[in-house]
């Protein structure tokens, strides 16, 4: 019985350090998803203003056969771009991440095309590496603190593969599995499509009708330096690096999210673990008191004359 009671409080005080560790873990969460959340939404604007721009340009007559518009012809090899965590603690963030991505790979190769596979952050590494799966790219070290000059990088790369044609070792196709921060409690594993591009022209006659509804003007021609062409060029680019980087500042919201709510709920599993081994310990507790005290009623019976 006194073996019991030991091994039941050094468990007991083995949970509550874990205890510890959860909460600590849990405010540190809670102190940076809030950051994380603002800069997400601060980059955002600047992605739909680019794409805003680039419609402008569209048009303008211009006539849309830039390579990042067009469907390519030959997609036989598709990249994908897996964002996950460079640290654990965070639930089924990045296992779901890792699933949706092997869904979309399972139906692109139904499709008759090569998934070619980027990675950011060190979980999902060592799961292609645990499989032995080749990657084409991987970026580790910052997914809870992206910064935009890795996801220039990541985008640069992206460009780089899908200007090559295939047969030389490119993309036809860009995807991006990431996961979009809807809430504190709240996110969302999506896959989106960044190259080709899919712009749509705005009408000169919306554009004059919405002026008015707006009691102004319609807007004015637009002139270019150095010209139509190069300020296409650059804004299409600028658009995928920036894609790229407000995904990776999502994915950082959501994953000191799921942190913190993992975390939450490993606390409160930890007290409760806690409460019930000590119910279990008062009760081996009050069984050995019985069983002390029976054995000194019995002792003194024994001993008693007659």
């Amino acid at each position: 019985m006194g073996a019991q009671l030991r091994r039941i409080r050094q468990r007991i005080r083995s949970v509550r350090s874990t205890a510890k560790i959860t909460r600590a873990q849990e405010l540190i969460a809670a102190s940076r998803v809030g950051k994380a959340r603002d800069r997400a939404m601060a980059a955002e604007p600047y992605s739909r203003e680019i794409s805003r721009a680039v419609s402008t340009l569209v048009s303008h007559h211009m006539r849309m056969d830039h390579a990042l518009l067009n469907l390519r012809p030959d997609t036989s090899r598709v990249a994908v771009l897996l964002m996950t965590s460079d640290r654990g603690f965070c639930g089924g963030y990045n296992n779901n991440v890792i699933r949706r991505s092997e869904a979309l790979s399972e139906l692109l190769r139904d499709q008759g095309k090569e998934p070619v596979v980027h990675v950011v952050g060190r979980k999902g590494v060592e799961w292609h590496r645990f499989r032995e799966r080749e990657l084409a790219g991987q970026w580790t070290g910052m997914s809870g603190h992206p910064d935009y000059a890795t996801a220039a990088e990541i985008g640069q790369t992206l460009i780089d593969a899908f200007d090559l044609p295939t047969r030389e070792g490119g993309v036809g196709e860009v995807h991006v599995v990431y996961t979009h921060f809807l809430s504190m409690l709240s996110q969302r594993t999506t896959a989106h499509r960044i190259l080709p591009m899919e712009v749509e022209e705005v009408e000169e006659e919306e554009s004059a009708e919405e002026a008015r509804a707006g009691g102004g003007l319609p807007k004015a021609p637009y002139e270019f330096d150095p010209s139509p062409e190069a300020v296409l060029d650059e804004l299409l680019r600028t658009y995928v690096r920036s894609r790229i980087w407000f995904m990776m500042l999502a994915s950082a919201a959501s994953e000191w999210a799921a942190r913190r709510t993992a975390m939450s709920s490993a606390t409160e599993n930890a007290h409760d673990l806690i409460d019930r081994l000590t119910r279990e310990a008062n009760d081996a507790r009050q069984a050995e008191i019985t069983t002390e005290i029976a054995e000194i009623v019995g002792g003194a019976e024994a001993l008693r004359p007659g």
